[in-house]
Formats: structure tokens, C-alpha cells, sequence
């Protein structure tokens, strides 16, 4: 059956006969859908229908209001970060057309994102899209946002078992699901196998972790579900609702339906959008009475007019069978080969499966250009097991390299830029766009991203210890670079000076999401002059080194040393100045070449 000859009615389940277990094949596609965007988009602008109105349908479509006027954003679903060859050039040639900073953004939730695209050329991107598989459906809005995963997930040593699978079967099924269109607000969904948790359960709405019980004498695939995560102006870390739901009976769709049917009963929960999120509930009863209410809720007629059966829905794919074969031939390192042998160390590792790695690529402030796009596609192509994944750490994982091939990749990535040593260190700083482009967006953040990235470049920090510190920032106190578990965190902000205005970031430190552990910084009572925090950041890391103790680590530091050293050692750097000829670069923000305002638009997250 071809993609776009099921019925395009909204608000229905999908046919399962149309899904294929291909990434970007998760979400089947809807040639109506764009039809109707055409439609919609014109009568907007033709003044017919109220903005109101159409924020709310185009944001299902994944297509986002930015701060500049008349262009949008455009937000790409992949589920569990997947990705094809085919999809990176599908993803150039759009850029190219339609996309005027001619580059592609990897989000922290695994997207793709697509800046400044004038509306009427909005309908054309996401069809020309559709093409290779991609979809933005409910990329945005109040819906199931896109489902993200472990990327090492079916290869990694440590994992109990690839939840992959069962990405697949949670996002079909809530991929227009009739109760998920229009929820008091958004849900982030991670799955995770690993003991490490590299998808970060902890900080979603709903999350599932990977878990085996012996049930009846037969091991029985399962998963912790965690309920009420969230970081932004209220950060939580989920609580378990259940120790174990079964996988492969579906029990876990059921019990997620569950949770979105009583959260979207709740009718005070929209009175505030911004503080809409189902970790509000959870805050207010507990978890014990979530519980309990989707206990009742389970008992419903409803359940029995469901079909939560997965097999159709699964995700199986057996990437081996796409893996390269043993190279003939393949280059290797001549005469002064360090940066190649730095890339190894902290760029690839081995597989669980024999002769294979993975290489971990470093994709800065999670841009791409369409050569860049073009040229990954032809090293997935030739050196990986069909596609890669997109991380949480807006990087890109090449899956089933064979190890002879290393030494190729590395210069194949190189010639595009991208061979960078040191994924998830300290040089591999992740930020929201900010300012660039998000109307809620207080500061420059991808500017303070470049400004750190150089600061640690021109540091030459070579201490292990000092390596493993991981900085984020924010434009505003959402957190969608993750901050509040960063080593080292910053959000927007700014400190007023007579008439005029200071950009600023106000600091956390100590955040911990690694290792299987979720811990939000604690924030330092500092405003911190955007142009200042890289020597701020200096300052406290010269100060660890030299005053840690034997093998500490930087979160450990932080919480021995307490906030109140740490902020002594910056405050005269948080000391605003007066406006004028000599102090203008302070009223000036990071790549910006007139003096700071404020200028936060309503956001549509909430709409």
C-alpha cells in the first residue's frame, strides 16, 4: 500500500499496514495533510482565518512561530534520532531551497529544526520532505512530542535490551491519537535500556527504562515507567509511577494512555499554560494518587475499544544484516597521527557486537549545512549500518563501522569539517538557539555558545578530570539546552542600568545526568554580564584544579566547596557598569552589533 493512500481523516488511528521499519518511516505520511496546510496557510494570509486559530493547526504540523516576523520554523520528528542517508539529503536540498542561514539545527529531544522559512514555502518544505519519510507531525503544540531513545541502543555493551522496538510501537500509536491533540500541554517521552540512561529519563514527562522479571518461570520484557519529570521554571525528577509494566503485551501503551486521558481532564491545569505540565499534577498529589486514578481509569469502557497489541507496530530493523562487510582495503594513520588517536579516545567505542564500533560525531552548536548533510549521507552510505541517530547532546552517532574503517571515517569527516575529538567533554558546549530565533529567548545563546567553545579552545585544558565538565546555556529559564543538570549551567536573563539594559546569565552548577543519575544544579546568586561568563567559567575552573582533592570530580568539588566560594570568586565579574563609550561591549550582546533590550514575544509552546 503506498504512503499516502490511507485515510487522511484527523484524529484517527493510523493503518498498520503502512508502516515500514525505516527511520523516518515511524510516523506514516499523509499527502491530505499537506494539502490542507496549502489550504489553511492561504486563507491566513489571506486574512480569513484568525491567527489564533491557525497557530493551533499549524503548530500540529510541526511548524513553529519565530521572534522575526513572518517566518517560521520548522521542527522534524525523528523518533529515537534516526535518520537515514536519503533523509540528510533530502534535509540539504530543503535547506538549500527554502532555509535562508542555509543550515539544519540537531535539537536536545533528537529533532531537526529549520529556521526562517517565509510561510507560503512552509507547505512545499514539508512535502518535498515527506519524500524521504521525514515528518514534522506534532513536532509541536500541545501532543506527543518526538519519543527519544539511547542512541547507542541495540549495540551498546551495557544495555539490559534494545527498547527501540518499542519507540516504534509508543510513537505510532500516539502519532494522531485522538486523546493526545490537544492536552493541557506538551509530553516528552524517553525510552532508555542502558543502567546509564543516556536519553535522561528522569527529566521527561513520561519515561521508560528498560527492566526483566521472571514471571510464571519465563523472563518477560518490561520497563520502569516514570511519571512527572521536567526541568524549566519548575525542574522535577520523574518518580516511578510503576517498578515494571510489560512491553510485548502492550501493557505499556495502555498505562500511558491511561496518564494522558486523566491529564487531559484537567481543566485547571489550562487556566496556566505555563505551568501546565503534567509534573504540576504530580507535584500537587503525588504520585501514589496518579496512581491510583489510573488504576479507576483503567477499569473504563474505553479499553476494551482499544487495540494495544504491538506486533504490527514494533520497530525491527536488523541493522547487521546492512553493515559493511570487512574492508578490503583501508587507509591508516602516516607520521603525526595524535589528533587521530584523541578522536578514538573519546569519539569511538566499541560495539557489543564483534568488529564494530561506533564513532560519535561532534556536531558544534548542533548545526549542519547541506554539504555537511550531503556528505554524512555518503559516509552513512559506505561505512555504517544503513542510518544514524541523533543524540541528546546535539551530536550524530555512525552505527556499525567496521574498526578498519576508522581511519577513513575520520578523514571523510574531517574534509567536512566534523572530525573534531571530544563528544560530550568540555569543548562540546550545547545551547539552545536563543535570541536566533525563539521568541521566548532573553539572550544570545548560540553567541555565548561560540564564546565558551573558544575561551576552552584558547584555555588548552588537557587535565582528564577537567575534560569531563560539561557546560550548557540557555536563552531564557526553559532549559531546552538542558542546564539544570549541567556541570555548569547558565539561562538568560539580563540586569537593568538606569535606562539601559545588561544581557545576563544566572549560573547553576553541580547538575549531574550521567551514569543513571538525574540532579539539577544548584543556581549561584549571580547575575552574570553575558559578555563576562567566559571568564567567569575560567575563573572556577582553574580554581578546581587547583584546589581539588585527589580524583575529585567537578560535581563533587562544587557541592564540598559550597555556592558562596564560588560566587566570591566571580562577584566583582557580576558588578554591573554604567552605560557608556568605554563600557558599551557589556550593553551589547554576544554577536549582536547594537545595544541589548529585552524583547521576549509570547511563546506558542502553551497555545
Amino acid at each position: 500500500m503506498e504512503q499516502g493512500s490511507i485515510s487522511a481523516q484527523r484524529g484517527t488511528l493510523e493503518d498498520p499496514e503502512v508502516l515500514q521499519n525505516v527511520p523516518g518511516h515511524v510516523i506514516p505520511i499523509l499527502e491530505q495533510e499537506f494539502d490542507d496546510f496549502k489550504t489553511e496557510a492561504n486563507k491566513f494570509l489571506a486574512g480569513d482565518t484568525p491567527e489564533d486559530e491557525f497557530i493551533k493547526f499549524r503548530l500540529k504540523q510541526g511548524v513553529y512561530g519565530q521572534r522575526q516576523p513572518d517566518v517560521q520554523m520548522i521542527r522534524v520528528k525523528l523518533p529515537f534520532g534516526g535518520i537515514t542517508p536519503e533523509q540528510m539529503e533530502s534535509f540539504a536540498d530543503v535547506i538549500e531551497k527554502y532555509v535562508p542561514l542555509n543550515k539544519g539545527h540537531i535539537t536536545t529531544r533528537q529533532n531537526v529544526q529549520m529556521h526562517h522559512i517565509p510561510l507560503p514555502e512552509i507547505e512545499k518544505a514539508i512535502r518535498e520532505l515527506s519524500e524521504s519519510g521525514l515528518s514534522s507531525r506534532e513536532g509541536c503544540g500541545n501532543t506527543v512530542r518526538n519519543v527519544t531513545g539511547d542512541p547507542w541502543a541495540g549495540v551498546a555493551k551495557d544495555e539490559l535490551f534494545d527498547m527501540t522496538p518499542y519507540v516504534g510501537a509508543y510513537v505510532r500509536y500516539f502519532v494522531r491519537h485522538p486523546t493526545t491533540q490537544a492536552m493541557p500541554r506538551k509530553i516528552k517521552t524517553a525510552f532508555d535500556g542502558s543502567p546509564r540512561d543516556r536519553a535522561i529519563s528522569g527529566i521527561h514527562d513520561i519515561a521508560y527504562r528498560a527492566r526483566i522479571k521472571e514471571i510464571d518461570g519465563r523472563e518477560v520484557r518490561g520497563a520502569e515507567m516514570l511519571v512527572g519529570g521536567g526541568t524549566s521554571i519548575m525542574p522535577r525528577v520523574a518518580p516511578a509511577l510503576y517498578d515494571f509494566v510489560e512491553l510485548d503485551n502492550g501493557d505499556y501503551l495502555k498505562i500511558a494512555e491511561a496518564v494522558f486521558r486523566i491529564f487531559d481532564r484537567q481543566e485547571w491545569l489550562r487556566v496556566n499554560r505555563a505551568r501546565a505540565r503534567i509534573k504540576v499534577f504530580v507535584d500537587k498529589y503525588g504520585i501514589e494518587e496518579l496512581r491510583r486514578q489510573v488504576e479507576e481509569e483503567l477499569e473504563g469502557d474505553w479499553v476494551s475499544e482499544r487495540d494495544f497489541s504491538i506486533e504490527h507496530r514494533l520497530f525491527v530493523d536488523d541493522e547487521r544484516e546492512s553493515a559493511p562487510a570487512p574492508p578490503q582495503t583501508y587507509a591508516s594513520p602516516n607520521g603525526d597521527h595524535r589528533e587521530f588517536e584523541r578522536f578514538c579516545a573519546t569519539n569511538v567505542a566499541e560495539q557489543k557486537q564483534e568488529g564494530f564500533v561506533t564513532v560519535e560525531v561532534k556536531i558544534t552548536r548542533g548545526d549542519l549545512t547541506p554539504d555537511q548533510f550531503r556528505g554524512l549521507a555518503e559516509i552513512v552510505r559506505a561505512h555504517s549500518g544503513g542510518y544514524a541517530r541523533t543524540t541528546v547532546q546535539q551530536n550524530l552517532l555512525l552505527r556499525w563501522v567496521r574498526e578498519e574503517s576508522v581511519y577513513d571515517v575520520w578523514s571523510a569527516l574531517d574534509a567536512l569539517g566534523l572530525a573534531d575529538a571530544g563528544v560530550r567533554e568540555i569543548n562540546d558546549v550545547v545551547s539552545c538557539p536563543g535570541t536566533d530565533s525563539c521568541k521566548l529567548g532573553i539572550t544570545s545563546s548560540m553567541g555565548l555558545n561560540q564564546a565558551v567553545q573558544e575561551r576552552v579552545q584558547e584555555m588548552g585544558i588537557t587535565d582528564p578530570l577537567t575534560r569531563q565538565i560539561h557546560i550548557k546555556m540557555s536563552g531564557c529559564p526553559n532549559g531546552c539546552s538542558q542546564h539544570h543538570v549541567a556541570d555548569i549551567g547558565f539561562y538568560g536573563a539580563s540586569i537593568k542600568v538606569g535606562d539601559h539594559t545588561i544581557p545576563a546569565y544566572i549560573p547553576h552548577v553541580g547538575g549531574v545526568y550521567e551514569g543513571g543519575e538525574v540532579k539539577f544544579g544548584t543556581r549561584l546568586k549571580l547575575r552574570l554580564p553575558a559578555k563576562r561568563v567566559p571568564d567567569a567559567i575560567e575563573r572556577w575552573i582553574r580554581h578546581y584544579e587547583s584546589t581539588r582533592q585527589e580524583g575529585e570530580a567537578w560535581g563533587a568539588f562544587a557541592e564540598r566547596v559550597d555556592t558562596a566560594e564560588l560566587e566570591a570568586l566571580v562577584k566583582d565579574l557580576s558588578m554591573p557598569v554604567d552605560f557608556g563609550l568605554e563600557t558599551m561591549n557589556t550593553f551589547i550582546d554576544w554577536n549582536r552589533n547594537v545595544p541589548f533590550e529585552v524583547i521576549r514575544g509570547e511563546g506558542e509552546c502553551a497555545v
